[in-house]
């Protein structure tokens, strides 16, 4: 006896609108949840040169401190002094107490007083992760 197998229909005709619709709310909830800040970049701050310099691939979870040319200190793009940078610090801390971390960004020709200061304030208020960057140097890399 022969068993007959007739094709559906409804296999033929896959609707991909729902698909469509999925896609572009994936790409509309990556657009609304990404962050693009630029607020740490608006100081005219030249960095000095290093050969080890590492750009830096991914937005970290720091905080981002600017020490411009004539030694004044910036977070978040608004000048701060020692003690509310301490403070800052401090309540940073108190949220991320395992891993908080500072990047120091010192323009080249400020005196190093300022920057020594700021790292002085990330001790004192409990931050072991702070770093002082640099830019890159081209050609002088150790071969």
């Amino acid at each position: 006896m022969a068993v007959k197998i007739r094709a559906s229909s409804t296999a033929t005709a896959l609707s991909l609108t729902p698909l469509i619709d999925v896609v572009f709310l994936l790409l509309i909830f990556f657009l609304v949840t990404s962050e693009f800040e630029e607020e740490e970049r608006t100081l005219d701050i030249e960095l000095p040169t290093a050969t080890s310099a590492i750009p830096m691939v991914g937005k970290p979870r720091s905080i981002i401190v600017d020490v411009d040319q004539s030694g004044d200190v910036f977070v978040g793009g608004s000048e701060v002094g020692v003690a509310e940078l301490q403070r800052l610090l401090e309540d940073a801390v108190t949220r991320n107490p395992a891993g908080q971390s500072v990047i120091i960004r010192a323009d080249y020709r400020s005196q190093f007083q300022p920057v020594v200061s700021v790292m002085d304030v990330c001790n004192r208020s409990g931050v072991r992760d702070y770093t002082v960057t640099t830019k890159d140097q081209p050609g002088a890399r150790e071969p």
